[in-house]
């Protein structure tokens, strides 16, 4: 069974793939198409990821003791393309 770590890890994976997915490849579909179908079916699921990661985020920093700095950083990272996947590689291996 996954650690907690690992399952955030996975989270965070993930979520920075589906934001990804989302910014460069839906919404420009999206927009210079017309064609909404990729926005819609990744939405959901990237907003569901995006919430655990949040959650996580908060539980992981209070049993791994994360200074108000780390954790803000972790939490800013989910809305900056690629950033989850660097706080994999700073944080949490």
């Amino acid at each position: 069974m996954l650690s907690l770590l690992n399952s955030f890890r996975v989270i965070a994976f993930l979520e920075g793939v589906s934001y990804i997915l989302l910014l460069f490849i839906a919404s420009p579909i999206k927009w210079f198409l017309g064609d909404p179908q990729y926005v819609k079916m990744l939405g959901m699921p990237h907003g569901l990821l995006f919430i655990a990661y949040i959650v996580l985020a908060v539980i992981i920093g209070s049993r791994l003791q994360w200074k108000g700095k780390t954790l803000r950083n972790v939490l800013l990272a989910s809305i900056i393309p690629f950033g989850t996947f660097y706080v994999d590689k700073k944080y949490l291996k």
